[in-house]
């Protein structure tokens, strides 16, 4: 069941990472950076070539991993510009989900229609 959702508090892995890495090699990148992996926090990573992405996340009882694979395109790589601040950026709920649906973080949405009031 997915269990995820805007109360979470996500952490998105800014450099691209090896995806055979399985649970205890994503909780050792977790722990690198003084994070604790089973604090109920979603750690989510992507490859070099962000066409594959991880998530994980610890439930009651266990470690629950999230894997997705794009059949077309790539992540926004817009996750790959924060390398010279944090590791770990946190980002919100509603930007996990644009992100997962490959549209770009940071775009301007133009005006459809523009609509001019008349002084009555």
């Amino acid at each position: 069941m997915f269990c995820l959702n805007e109360n979470n508090i996500y952490h998105l892995y800014s450099q691209g990472i090896d995806m055979r890495k399985g649970v205890e090699g994503l909780c050792g990148i977790i722990r690198t950076y003084q994070y604790s992996p089973t604090n109920q926090e979603v750690y989510v990573f992507a490859n070099k070539s962000r066409t594959l992405v991880k998530m994980l996340h610890w439930e009651r009882g266990g470690f629950v991993v999230y894997y997705k694979r794009l059949e077309q395109g790539r992540l926004s790589p817009s996750i790959f510009h924060h390398k010279n601040a944090t590791v770990f950026i946190d980002i919100r709920w509603d930007e996990m989900v644009l992100l997962m649906e490959g549209i770009r973080l940071g775009t301007k949405r133009r005006k459809r229609y523009n609509i001019i009031k008349e002084k009555l």
